[in-house]
């Protein structure tokens, strides 16, 4: 399993990464043990987890997922095999995460509640890579087509913010600190801080990327290239569209697009886009799904794919597309993709 360096530490993660945010929702206990077992076995040593999962947002299930990672970890002893990393959630009305908030901030009195209770939930002593799951500030987190401003006076001021993450570091309840669906210029502006207090630099940012969701190409990209905060890619399937299981029409019982329609709404207007993608790959001779995930995975500025399972056999397919020999011809689909539909996913 190919290693590559988490920003500028001495750590090195698969460039496979196991996602988790459907234990507890959509996956048992048991069947999160299973999936957790099998992706060591398999050499992955990377686990992504927050501290709202399981999705959707819901205060009956919030914490399960880091509760089930816990009692493993608790079960097999085996803390120094693997990476563990989590989120604080940022700006948001899911209240239920704190004891007393009317909304989720990144205060520094937020961070350490959230610190505190993902440490005891995950029944581990520290947490490898802490992220901040979306901005703070009053700006869209998951994407964008048009910018609007807001109030610069009324967000946490980024050094707060950093520092209470510093002042968890120093402690040890966390090594490494990350950003999740931010932007540049909160990104370059941590950097900066970081640099001239000597505190932790962000050493990631985990942002939705695949075939059809291409925008941290744009300016993100290089600021992963340059500055160590490399691309943690989450969705590389596109919530499951390009699997290829949606494509005659039907809708599987028990998938996301069943559960949870109003998800998969970002995607409306890539359709055509999913079918000429799914199509390609079966082309090339590949399943749509090796096609999508190891385009991810060759990517320059990716540090690690995470890829999410509801069954054993969609793991062992996530994992085996690492194994594909990436070639010429698949790039120059894959840049005909990108021409013809300009990353209509934001």
């Amino acid at each position: 399993m190919e290693k590559r360096k988490l920003g500028q530490t001495d750590i090195e993660v698969t460039t496979v990464c196991l996602g988790t945010m459907t234990w507890g929702e959509q996956n048992t206990e048991a069947e999160a043990h299973e999936q957790l077992d099998y992706a060591i076995d398999r050499g992955i040593n990377f686990i992504d987890a927050a501290e709202m999962y399981p999705v959707p947002g819901d205060p009956k299930t919030q914490g399960r997922t880091e509760e089930y990672i816990g009692n493993w970890i608790e079960a097999r002893k085996n803390r120094d095999q693997y990476i563990l990393a989590t989120k604080v959630a940022g700006r948001s009305a899911m209240k239920w995460t704190r004891d007393s908030a009317t909304q989720t901030r990144h205060t520094p009195a937020q961070i350490d509640e959230a610190v505190e209770k993902s440490l005891k939930r995950l029944k581990t002593d520290y947490i490898d890579l802490y992220q901040l799951h979306w901005p703070d500030r009053d700006i869209a987190g998951f994407g964008f087509h048009s910018y609007r401003d807001y109030d610069t006076e009324e967000m946490v001021a980024l050094e707060d913010i950093l520092g209470a993450l510093h002042r968890h570091v120093e402690k040890g309840n966390i090594r490494h600190v990350g950003l999740s669906n931010e932007y540049g210029w909160a990104t370059m502006k941590f950097l900066e801080i970081a640099d001239r207090n000597g505190w932790p630099r962000m050493v990631s940012n985990q942002c939705v990327y695949s075939l059809i969701s291409r925008r941290f190409d744009y300016e993100r990209a290089e600021i992963a290239m340059r500055e160590g905060v490399g691309l943690l890619a989450y969705s590389p399937l596109a919530m499951g569209l390009l699997t290829g299981k949606y494509d005659d029409g039907k809708t599987p019982k028990g998938s996301r697009k069943d559960l949870f329609p109003d998800f998969l709404g970002r995607y409306s207007a890539a359709q055509d886009a999913i079918i000429d993608c799914n199509d390609t790959a079966r082309k090339l001779g590949l399943t749509p799904t090796e096609f999508a995930l190891k385009f991810v995975e060759t990517r320059v500025f990716l540090t690690s794919n995470i890829i999410g399972a509801t069954t054993m056999e969609q793991l062992e397919e996530n994992i085996n597309a690492h194994e594909i020999v990436w070639t010429d011809e698949m790039e120059k689909e894959a840049a005909r993709i990108h021409e013809t539909y300009r990353s209509p996913v934001a």
